[in-house]
């Protein structure tokens, strides 16, 4: 016996909600693409057949038929004010000596997070429905940007669970992985139309689309970071907000560590620039912020920045050129690397003619092959590293990398460690 049109459509929004839960915030998809189009299209039938049971929160309902006449301005009900910046360890411990004057010698718990280079958002829930996002704007007032902000997979337009906030305001960025402008500059070039630089102007002038259909397809994604006006939360710190946020579906920054001491925060902070080459989002340095909420409504702010964070930022530079060819060096422990030799090019003052390349599956994930022409980027300290393949400009269908099999210095057959790169 088939279930009434109502019961099935209700079904389906709750799997669809599931899935998109599993895809976006777990990074654990149970079904395949061509699965969940199949639910889509079902639940979009449906709606057809049924337009009277369609709701403003169904996973059908966030593309708008219609652009918006214009943005209109709402102010922020807590102001969205700007982050204190530093460049080196030596301000970044005087914030620290700073803060803890501040709290007269309490125990500090301190939070580190990836500063993702996107644009800011502020998204409103209220009573489980997304009703407003709005950009930064001057920190006091931004522009109503829901319509685009409704487009955004990683956004879901209902909260999970049956017992949500009142009203909760996250915090976050919204950003476009270089994989996908990778795919968009490609499809640029077949229209024969204008190709993008970067990421992050990308991700901002979307969000400031007046067509939601423009915005929906540049495959934008959001990061929720912090908490702005809220009702009901039962987050007393901020980690506790970001598992809090996570199982209502929405998208935490990831890679997030607690720390009970600064330094141990900082020498995180050295650590994990090592990685930065694994991810396929731009960032531009790293986020540290006090864990306890009563202690940032302690400290307060001043009237740019509030006083329990800081960013702790680094030059960004960047140029294009092309791939010569890729040789592997044996490191002292036996580990093979693989290098990218580049036409030398001017970043930061500097000559650069070589590049990592970390491992084989960095090489395989960012289809980097001998004659592409590669977006090469050196932050700070950090040794210069391959940021994506400008495949819109390979000419010809050059082979894949095929990683060697045996040690160049020895001859050795090579072994992949268990569960290694």
């Amino acid at each position: 016996m088939s279930k009434p049109p109502q019961a099935e459509i209700e079904q389906l929004r709750e799997e669809i909600r599931y899935h998109d839960r599993k895809y976006y915030v777990e990074a654990a998809p149970e079904i395949s693409d061509l699965q969940y189009d199949r639910l889509l299209q079902r639940l979009q039938d449906l709606e057809a057949e049924h337009p009277e049971l369609i709701a403003p929160d169904s996973p059908t309902q966030r593309v708008g038929d219609q652009p918006v006449p214009e943005l209109t301005q709402v102010e922020h009900r807590v102001p969205m004010l700007s982050i204190e910046n530093t460049y080196n360890l030596d301000e970044l411990r005087e914030f620290a000596r700073r803060t803890s004057r501040l709290l007269a010698g309490e125990p500090i718990e301190w939070v580190v997070e990836l500063k993702v280079d996107g644009a800011a958002v502020a998204i409103v829930y209220e009573d489980g429905l997304l009703t407003r996002a709005l950009t930064r704007g001057n920190g006091v007032v931004g522009d109503d940007i829901t319509h685009n902000v409704r487009t955004i997979g990683d956004v879901p337009l209902r909260l999970s669970g049956r017992q949500v906030p009142r009203v909760l305001e996250v915090r976050g960025e919204v950003y476009m992985t270089n994989s996908d402008l990778v795919a968009l500059n490609e499809r640029q070039q077949a229209a024969g139309l204008t190709l993008y630089a970067n990421t992050r102007n990308l991700a901002a002038g979307a969000m400031r689309m007046l067509d939601p259909r423009i915005c929906a397809d540049r495959r934008l994604r959001v990061f929720c970071h912090g908490v702005g006006y809220c009702e009901g939360i039962q987050a007393t710190n901020h980690m506790d907000f970001l598992r809090e946020i996570a199982a209502y579906g929405l998208p935490p920054t990831p890679l997030v560590e607690c720390f009970t001491t600064f330094d141990a925060a900082v020498e995180h902070c050295e650590q994990i620039v090592e990685r930065l080459h694994e991810l396929d989002f731009e960032v531009d340095g790293l986020v540290l912020k006090v864990n306890d909420f009563a202690q940032r409504q302690r400290l307060g702010a001043t009237s740019k920045s509030p006083r329990w964070v800081v960013a702790y930022k680094w030059e960004k530079w960047e140029a294009t050129t092309r791939m010569l060819a890729i040789n592997v060096q044996v490191g002292k422990t036996g580990t093979i690397t693989p290098v990218a030799e580049l036409e030398p090019v001017q970043l930061a003052g500097t000559t650069v003619s070589r590049a990592s390349l970390h491992n084989a599956e960095e090489i395989e994930r960012k289809d980097i092959r001998v004659g592409d022409v590669v977006v090469v980027e050196k932050a700070g300290k950090i040794i210069p590293h391959i940021v994506r393949v400008e495949k819109h400009e390979r000419q010809t269908d050059l082979p894949a990398y095929r990683f060697p099999r045996k040690c160049p210095a020895c001859g050795t057959g090579l072994v992949k460690d268990e569960g290694g790169v």
